[in-house]
């Protein structure tokens, strides 16, 4: 879905309208959020936000994966699969799966780590563990209470914060901020903007770890970009971030086009980005999500190669301490897994 912008609007008539049926939803969301949970047998780190749409979960997935390996452990990511077909579990193969069967994150994961798709998150543990999992690594969940998180890490993008603070469907939020923030374990915060100041606060209130981070293009791109002139496109939980990393990096925007998140883009559609890029001697340019769509549609895979990817890596500031976050944090649900 494409985000309404009355959701980051401080005084919207619509806000105002749906605050009725927000109560109600935000109501059921907390209830849901006290649930048990279902013991994995191993640490689960979940990586989550608070809203709908994105803040930049998948790279910080692979962000943490990363600190994880360098600590001696073997995440497995476990994934709900949005956007695709297929119910699972199962084990993304990017040789047999497109997007339409797994969604389009659980196929850019797996070409760097082993992926496990379920809708039913329960059902995926053992598919996890079969695959030597020493920590489950859940990407997205965190207001689903059918697995005890171990580490609940969440993502905030500074530029956009959490919007009007609202519940949906009068705001962004999946539920009430309050019990969300008691069960945050810690806040990576992307970028250097000021919309995220105030959770960031609330979390560092307690003691809880705030990270900061950034997002770093691929150099090789941005030198391949550098100077020239593009026609870029997404159809991301954010577009507008992405446009903004082009221009952060030297590269001229000079067209732009947004689409709603997980869009499944027709013949048509990407034949007029082409068509409007060679006319206007433009490169056409999207992001590595995108990308993985696009090219596992048959009818589109061709079409892709005229497009080139933009890559972006997270990085944390303070990496050596959230590894020593990690491990301590692994270690305590290790001793009380033991103790029983």
């Amino acid at each position: 879905m494409r985000e309404p912008a009355f959701w980051h609007r401080p005084r919207s008539l619509k806000s105002h309208l749906l605050r009725p049926l927000a109560a109600l939803y935000g109501t059921v969301a907390a209830l849901r959020l006290q649930r048990k949970g279902f013991d994995a047998g191993v640490p689960v780190l979940c990586v989550g936000n608070y809203h709908l749409g994105g803040a930049g979960k998948t790279p910080t997935v692979l962000a943490l994966a990363k600190l994880l390996r360098e600590l001696g452990e073997k995440p497995v990511v476990l994934s709900r699969g949005y956007g695709g077909e297929r119910r699972g579990p199962l084990l993304v193969d990017p040789d047999r799966h497109g997007a339409r069967d797994v969604g389009d994150e659980p196929l850019m994961l797996s070409s760097q780590l082993p992926v496990v798709v379920a809708r039913d998150r329960i059902d995926g543990v053992a598919l996890a563990r079969s695959r030597l999992a020493s920590v489950i690594l859940m990407d997205d969940g965190f207001q689903n209470p059918a697995l005890v998180k171990d580490v609940a890490l969440i993502v905030i993008d500074s530029e956009r914060g959490i919007g009007n603070g609202l519940v949906f469907p009068a705001g962004p939020l999946r539920a009430p901020l309050a019990p969300q923030l008691a069960r945050t374990d810690a806040l990576v915060v992307i970028g250097t903007g000021a919309a995220a100041n105030g959770v960031a606060a609330a979390i560092a209130a307690p003691g809880k770890p705030v990270l900061a981070a950034h997002l770093e293009p691929d150099g090789a791109v941005v030198a391949r970009l550098g100077g020239q002139r593009v026609l870029a496109f997404a159809g991301i939980g954010d577009p507008g971030r992405f446009f903004r990393t082009l221009q952060a990096s030297g590269i001229e925007v000079a067209r732009q086009r947004a689409f709603a998140d997980h869009h499944r883009f027709s013949m048509s559609e990407i034949e007029t980005l082409i068509g409007d890029a060679k006319r206007d001697r433009l490169i056409l340019v999207t992001t590595e999500k995108d990308l993985v769509r696009l090219r596992g549609e048959a009818q589109l895979s061709a079409l892709a190669r005229e497009i080139v990817p933009f890559p972006v890596r997270l990085q944390f500031d303070d990496a050596t301490g959230l590894k020593s976050f990690l491990a301590d944090r692994l270690f305590k649900a290790r001793e009380k897994a033991f103790r029983g």
